[in-house]
């Protein structure tokens, strides 16, 4: 009985890295698609005039967006398999679209030293995540809500125009992007289901786990842009 037991759980073990080894390659895929179709648009004069000169563009695009996500996540257990990885897919263009705009603000060594910096961060706070014992339920908890916190003060400061209140939501959103990784990584590992390896609920629960992940790599390069790029 122990041995079967222990057996289980070595099979349990085994099947949890090669979800995660699939999450992982889901997000770094949609992170290679992202950075190349923005520094495509970034250097593509024809595209940026027809994305950045006219605004309802530009919105739509993120609108769009939301979109995306939202029906990605909110109808996921309807789609197929191949439907949610052309939504993902779809998102990770779209997003790398809107995020060529960083190349206009900031110098390209500094964008590249950030994501640097950013890929080493979300790899030790996605480790920790992956191999503490200690339950991050409501560290989770306090940072879904601080994050519910940092959009009111970004929105508020849109018309507001503070730089204090810039640079608070800077270093606030840094710590809570670093924090919601090891919290996510955690969370995902203990959603995975045992035992369905290979079927199309696996495959949808690995690109619902790189969506998140992703997404959070991508604020929290942002956020580390905003603090340490150098700008134009």
């Amino acid at each position: 009985m122990n041995d079967f037991l222990e057996i289980s759980k070595e099979q349990e073990i085994a099947e949890t890295k090669r979800f995660f080894v699939r999450v992982y390659g889901w997000m770094s895929m949609a992170l290679i698609i992202t950075g190349l179709v923005a520094y495509r648009t970034a250097t593509s004069p024809e595209i940026i005039n027809f994305i950045f000169g006219e605004r309802f563009v530009f919105y739509g695009l993120l609108i769009l967006e939301l979109v995306l996500v939202g029906v990605l996540v909110g109808a996921i257990q309807k789609m197929s398999a191949m439907t949610a990885t052309i939504v993902f897919v779809l998102y990770s263009i779209l997003n790398g679209v809107t995020l060529s705009a960083i190349f206009f603000v900031f110098t390209a060594d500094s964008i590249s030293n950030v994501f640097f910096i950013t890929a080493g961060t979300f790899a030790a706070m996605s480790a920790y995540g992956y191999f503490t014992k200690k339950d991050l339920t409501k560290l989770g908890s306090i940072l879904i809500m601080a994050l519910m916190g940092l959009i009111i003060a970004s929105v508020v400061n849109i018309f507001l125009n503070s730089e204090m209140l810039y640079w608070i939501s800077s270093y606030a959103g840094v710590l809570i992007f670093v924090g919601l990784i090891a919290y996510d990584t955690q969370k995902l590992k203990k959603l995975n289901v045992i035992g369905n390896e290979g079927t199309d609920e696996d495959k949808k629960e690995a690109i619902i786990g790189a969506l998140t992940l992703y997404l959070d790599f991508i604020n929290l390069f942002l956020y580390l842009l905003r603090i340490f790029g150098k700008r134009r």
